[in-house]
């Protein structure tokens, strides 16, 4: 008998068990995964292994304690809060955080803080134009799912790496990545003129490359245990 992996025998139903077990999308497997590597750590913790490691940090969410305990543990300088508008985000500042806020864009995109960064989901109508509008500011763009949303991603980012400001990618997906490595390059940009957002957890390989190769990581650690 040959070495292959033996045929069903005669009676066995076409459909196996295993044709019958759900498969996650990537966008869950990747949750999942992230859940499961940060499930119960410290988020002070995170942070500082992030920063051992020659990254920054994205600070997705929190409190007033945490965002001070950020500035208790020196890790301030390193880290930028994504939040809402609202009293966190002036705390963040004082306590030398930078901050990246989300909302709606009307009112995003009139806010008066200094060095305020804008997060522009590339999925979200009207996403390039609002790119054009900031692409001198901090703008910190959002990949999406879906064919439709890489392209308007891809568009975006055309905006935004031709432009004067600093650009935050949030993305998880290497064919972006490398295509906004290709975008800095061809528009000249310096390594510290834009960043990429990785997710805690993903891509670490990758993610170690990019910062040997002298490349601005930000890695996003949630702002709950």
């Amino acid at each position: 008998m040959g070495g292959g992996y033996p045929g069903p025998r005669r009676g066995t139903p076409r459909r196996t068990t295993v044709s019958g077990v759900p498969v996650r999308p990537p966008a869950a497997l990747r949750g999942l995964l992230y859940r499961r590597a940060v499930a119960g750590r410290d988020p002070v913790e995170l942070a500082r292994e992030v920063v051992d490691a020659g990254c920054l940090v994205a600070l997705e969410g929190g409190d007033a304690a945490l965002v001070e305990r950020f500035g208790d543990a020196g890790l301030a300088a390193a880290t930028e809060l994504t939040v809402r508008i609202d009293a966190l985000a002036a705390l963040a500042v004082e306590v030398g955080l930078s901050v990246a806020l989300t909302g709606p864009a009307a009112a995003v995109d009139r806010v008066d803080l200094p060095d305020a960064r804008v997060v522009v989901p590339a999925g979200e109508p009207g996403a390039e134009d609002r790119c054009r509008a900031l692409a001198g500011r901090r703008v910190r763009l959002v990949a999406a799912r879906g064919r439709a949303a890489e392209l308007a991603f891809v568009r975006c980012l055309n905006v935004l790496m031709a432009g004067e400001g600093h650009a935050g990618i949030a993305v998880s997906d290497p064919r972006l990545i490398a295509i906004a490595g290709e975008r800095a390059a061809w528009n000249g940009r310096a390594s510290d003129s834009w960043e990429l957002v990785m997710p805690y957890g993903e891509l670490v390989p990758e993610r170690r490359r990019l910062v040997a190769a002298g490349s601005v990581v930000r890695v996003s650690v949630g702002g709950r245990p």
